[in-house]
């Protein structure tokens, strides 16, 4: 068992100990499990309660950052819990390359059409996802596509907010407590502009460069061939003084972008939706 190491409410242990017996109850079950802070809750519980009776699934594309990848995996390898990767092709769908509104739906559905398969191949009764009671009040129709396949949400049946999973996350010492949160690529996209592999590769690329300046969390949103770049605003100043203009201007360049600018806003989750 994961042994509690930090003090946490007694509503907070109430839901973990919910959370324990709900996952025990199932007997089997397949996560899908995306490295965030979420779907990692619900893996390490679920190992915990059903050892090799869990399995962790996460779906590979371009749309899906290496190193977020390669993080998903240490994390995997550290709670201990079977981990496999499947490769999913969202892209070649024109309801997820052409950008609508409604493109996390085709993600979903593309994700657990290969869980649901994988679960029943393998002789596990159940999937299980990593939304909380906050996913429910926000725009995520990829919610719909997992209810579509059966997926069950035990985060937020027990309602779980975020709050809840990263304080708890901490308390069971997990080291990814306070990881930031990690969307898919291709959220860096205005609806109705279309996703492709080269264009998520050079938003990657780009983010990443920005990140070797001890930034951790950063969206570089591209609108054409404008790529504008998304930063805590508390860190702003920070990277002002640390980041060289012309090497910036001429790597972006280099990716392919015709320009470059930082938002002085800072960071927003989720502003494309605006």
């Amino acid at each position: 068992m994961f042994n509690q190491l930090e003090i946490i409410s007694e509503e907070q242990i109430k839901k973990l100990n919910n959370l324990r017996e709900f996952l025990s109850n199932l007997k089997t079950a397949c996560i899908a499990y995306s490295g965030g802070v979420d779907s990692t809750l619900v893996a390490t519980i679920a190992f915990e309660q059903l050892r090799d009776q869990s399995l962790a699934i996460t779906g590979v594309s371009a749309a899906l950052a290496s190193q977020l990848l390669n993080e998903a995996r240490l994390q995997a390898k550290w709670i201990g819990i079977k981990h496999i990767e499947i490769e999913t092709f969202e892209l070649e769908d024109e309801s997820y390359s052409n950008n609508p509104k409604e493109r996390c739906f085709a993600c979903k559905r593309e994700l657990h059409k290969h869980t649901t398969i994988i679960s029943q191949k393998l002789n596990y009764k159940h999937v299980l996802d990593g939304v909380n009671l906050d996913d429910l009040g926000d725009y995520r129709p990829g919610i719909n596509a997992a209810k579509d396949a059966g997926v069950i949400s035990p985060l937020a049946i027990l309602k779980f907010s975020k709050q809840d999973i990263r304080d708890i996350s901490k308390s069971l010492c997990l080291p990814w407590w306070d990881k930031p949160a990690q969307p898919c690529l291709s959220s860096r996209f205005p609806y109705g502009y279309e996703i492709t592999q080269k264009r998520l590769k050079m938003i990657e690329e780009a983010e990443e460069y920005i990140k070797n300046f001890g930034i951790k969390e950063v969206r570089v949103r591209c609108q054409g061939t404008s790529a504008r770049i998304e930063i805590p605003k508390d860190e702003i100043k920070t990277f002002i003084n640390l980041y060289n203009r012309d090497e910036l201007i001429k790597f972006f360049f280099k990716l392919g972008f015709k320009s470059a600018s930082l938002d002085l806003e800072g960071l927003v989750s989720g502003k494309l939706n605006r």
